[in-house]
C-alpha cells in the first residue's frame, strides 16, 4: 500500500515520526497530525529525507481541533489513517485521569463517528497497547479477555472495544495493532532505553523502579513501522494482532545488557528506587498470528537496536544534555 495516502494521528510520537519516515520513504503521500509543535530534527527521523519529502504536518488536538482535522482528511482523503494519538503514561494517569478518559476516549469516539461516514476510509489501523490486559504470567493471545489496572490501560481498553462495536455496527474499518515496549533511535529521553543509555554515557544515576523486575519485550522502531505497515496492507478489518519479540526481558537485564555495550558497571549506575503505582509485572504477548497472516517477523536484535540508540545518543548528545530527562506533562 506505499502508493497509498496515510494520516498519522500522533505524528510527532516516537513510533508515530518513524512511521512517517517509513511511509514517506516507500513513495507515499503522508499527512500527520500533533497537538505539539514539530520538535528537534534529532527526533523526527523523516527530517533526513529529502526536502521535497511527501509529507504536511498538522499542529491540532484531537480534543479542541476535531472540525480541523476532519477538514483535513476530507481533502486529503487517505485510504489508511494510523492512530498514535493520545495521553501516555501510566504512574502519571493516577493523578487527572479525567484527562486520559477526554483525550483516549470521548475525542476519540467523536472522530470515529465521523471517520465512519467517509467512504475513502479503507483502513483504521489503531495502534493499542498490552496493557489492556493486565500483568499476565503466560503467552497472551489476541482472544484474551481485557483486565487494565490503571486509569491509562481503562482508557486504551475502552476505546478498542468502542472501536469493535464501531466495526461490528457501521463495518468500520478497524485494524488493531498491539506492540510490545518501542525503543530506538529517536526515542523520548524519558523512556528507559534511552535513559539509561544516557546515565551510562554521562555518570548519572539511574532510578530503577522496583529494582527492575518486571519483564518486557522491547521491539526496535524499524520493526514497529513495518508491522503497522504491513497491517495496514493486509490485516482482517476488525482483527487484532500482536507484534513482540519472542525474548523477554526483565528491566533490571534491559539495562544490564545497555551497561554492557556501553562498558559501564551496572551496580556503578543504578539505585533501587520504589515502583510506580499501578505498574504489572509482565507483558508476554504472542505474535504467531502477525507472522503468520502478515509475514512479520523481528529483525532488529536488542543489542543491534540498543547499539543504534548509543551511536544515536552519542551524536547528538550536546543536543540532548540541554534537554530534561524527564516527562514533562501537558494537559
Amino acid at each position: 500500500m506505499s502508493s497509498l495516502r496515510y494520516a498519522i494521528l500522533g505524528s510527532n510520537s516516537f513510533a508515530g515520526a518513524a512511521f512517517v519516515a517509513r511511509a514517506v520513504r516507500d513513495g507515499a503521500e503522508v499527512v500527520g497530525f500533533n497537538r505539539s509543535p514539530e520538535g528537534s530534527d534529532i527526533f523526527l527521523p523523516y527530517r533526513e529525507l529529502p526536502k521535497a519529502i511527501n509529507y504536511k504536518f498538522y499542529q491540532a488536538d484531537i480534543n479542541r481541533d476535531l472540525p480541523l482535522i476532519l477538514e483535513v482528511l476530507d481533502a486529503f482523503r487517505p485510504q489508511v489513517v494510523v492512530d498514535f494519538a493520545g495521553q501516555g503514561m501510566v504512574a502519571e494517569s493516577w493523578q487527572e485521569p479525567g484527562q486520559w478518559y477526554t483525550t483516549n476516549i470521548i475525542s476519540k469516539v467523536r472522530l470515529h463517528d465521523q471517520l465512519r461516514r467517509f467512504a475513502w476510509l479503507e483502513r483504521y489501523v489503531r495502534v493499542s497497547t498490552p496493557e489492556v490486559y493486565g500483568s499476565q504470567d503466560q503467552l497472551i493471545k489476541e482472544s484474551w479477555y481485557y483486565n487494565p489496572s490503571t486509569p491509562y490501560a481503562v482508557s486504551h481498553a475502552a476505546i478498542d472495544m468502542s472501536l469493535r462495536a464501531f466495526h461490528q455496527n457501521y463495518g468500520f474499518p478497524v485494524v488493531f495493532a498491539r506492540f510490545a515496549n518501542f525503543y530506538g533511535p529517536g526515542q523520548q529521553l524519558y523512556r528507559i532505553v534511552p535513559r539509561a543509555i544516557i546515565c551510562a554515557l554521562t555518570g548519572r544515576k539511574l532510578q530503577l523502579h522496583g529494582g527492575g523486575t518486571s519483564v518486557r519485550a522491547f521491539i526496535e522502531a524499524g520493526d514497529v513501522a513495518d508491522g503497522i505497515m504491513r497491517a495496514a496492507a493486509a490485516g482482517m478489518t476488525g482483527q487484532i494482532y500482536h507484534f513482540s519479540s519472542d525474548r523477554f526481558l526483565t528491566i533490571r537485564q534491559a539495562v544490564e545488557t545497555i551497561c554492557q555495550r556501553v562498558g559501564v558497571a551496572f551496580d556503578s549506575m543504578v539505585e533501587v528506587a520504589p515502583d510506580r503505582a499501578g505498574k504489572d509485572q509482565a507483558y508476554l504477548m504472542d505474535s504467531s498470528k502477525a507472522k503468520a497472516q502478515l509475514g512479520w517477523e523481528e529483525t532488529v536484535s536488542f543489542e543491534a537496536g540498543v547499539d543504534a540508540t548509543v551511536d544515536w545518543v552519542k551524536k547528538n548528545l550536546e543536543e540532548i544534555m540541554d534537554l530534561p530527562l524527564n516527562y514533562v506533562h501537558n494537559a
